[in-house]
């Protein structure tokens, strides 16, 4: 019975091996593809609108998207567009004969694609709206108010998501969990990788610091290299800070990805009359994605071992999976950096 069940361990560990290298495919294929569009529409006098229309490139090819409103429009200045990183930003005025509350706004071809789009209208009595289209819903009326609270929905969600695509932050958090076996250590490194990654974010969001974001996504795509490798020293009996004190190391890669996460919030916009509660709630969004991705992946090990034995090789090969991973992104990346 002994080699029956060694047999069977073996060939679960070879389908997981598997199924974790068709995963990381798929991450290295679409990391960080699915970025959303974004439309700001200010009020500069009654009845007078300053427009801005961020949305999504393709290669060279700028996401088929279009603004609609459902009362009468007439442009006031032709459309300015301008290429920023990955995205197209365009920029014009407009007039309304009816008043803007109370409309629908449509992103016209947002429900043939697989972005969403965050629609962010200042009043010129200071009333503020934002909300999130997806392509089920590509379209929503304006009211006249908007709670405080919607706003921190919107970005809350706004923050799980940018995580759960996010695909190279949960790659390290995955490489430090295969560090950190004791969950005593790990919830103090996750904590340490938190604290950081909010420093930078919001010292990033808010415009105290700032950094280029290609050297940036490259240096993340390096730390979760340099992580993956630790997990090989590990099983190889060495030691090293990352191994010994691994909140140390959680926390300064922390403040790196912060700088990452701040792209990303950066590139959605932010509503000028409640800057510091998206900020909260991108945060607590990314906070939430990450902890669910930890008890999943906890969960996933602890129903494995209810049924076999994990093999000391499937530590060495998911890390061995990371690291190629990571270093494919990291030459990736570095190669855009010099184009």
């Amino acid at each position: 019975m002994k080699w029956l069940g060694k047999a069977l361990s073996i060939q679960i560990w070879r389908c997981f091996s598997a199924l974790l290298i068709v995963l990381l495919s798929i991450a290295s294929a679409y990391s960080h593809e699915v970025r959303p569009a974004y439309l700001s529409v200010e009020e500069k006098t009654p009845g007078e609108f300053s427009v801005l229309f961020k949305t999504p490139m393709q290669g060279d090819a700028r996401l088929a998207l279009a603004t609609l409103f459902s009362g009468k429009v007439k442009a006031l200045t032709p459309v300015v567009s301008r290429q920023t990183g990955d995205a197209m930003v365009q920029i014009w005025h407009m007039r309304t004969v009816e008043p803007l509350s109370g409309q629908n706004v449509l992103i016209d071809g947002l429900q043939n694609s697989m972005t969403d789009a965050l629609v962010h209208v200042v009043l010129a009595n200071g009333n503020t709206w934002t909300a999130r289209l997806t392509p089920s819903e590509p379209s929503a009326a304006i009211p006249a108010a908007q709670s405080r609270w919607t706003v921190f929905a919107v970005y809350v969600r706004h923050g799980i998501e940018h995580i759960a695509f996010g695909f190279d932050h949960l790659l390290f958090v995955a490489a430090l969990m295969l560090i950190v076996r004791d969950w005593r250590k790990l919830v103090k490194a996750v904590t340490a990788f938190t604290a950081a990654h909010s420093i930078t974010l919001t010292a990033a969001a808010l415009g105290w610091v700032t950094l280029p974001s290609a050297p940036v996504e490259t240096m993340i795509a390096l730390s979760i290299v340099l992580v993956a490798a630790e997990v090989v020293r590990m099983e190889r009996g060495q030691l090293s800070l990352a191994i010994t004190s691994p909140w140390i190391v959680a926390f300064a890669f922390g403040l790196l990805h912060g700088f990452g996460f701040a792209g990303a919030l950066v590139e959605l916009g932010l509503p000028e009359n409640d800057i510091p509660l998206a900020l909260l709630a991108f945060n607590v969004g990314v906070e939430f994605g990450q902890l669910a991705f930890i008890a999943v992946v906890l969960s996933a090990v602890y129903s494995v071992r209810c049924i076999v034995t994990i093999p000391r090789q499937a530590i060495v090969a998911s890390a061995y999976a990371i690291g190629i991973v990571a270093a494919f992104w990291s030459v990736q990346r570095l190669d855009a950096m010099f184009l």
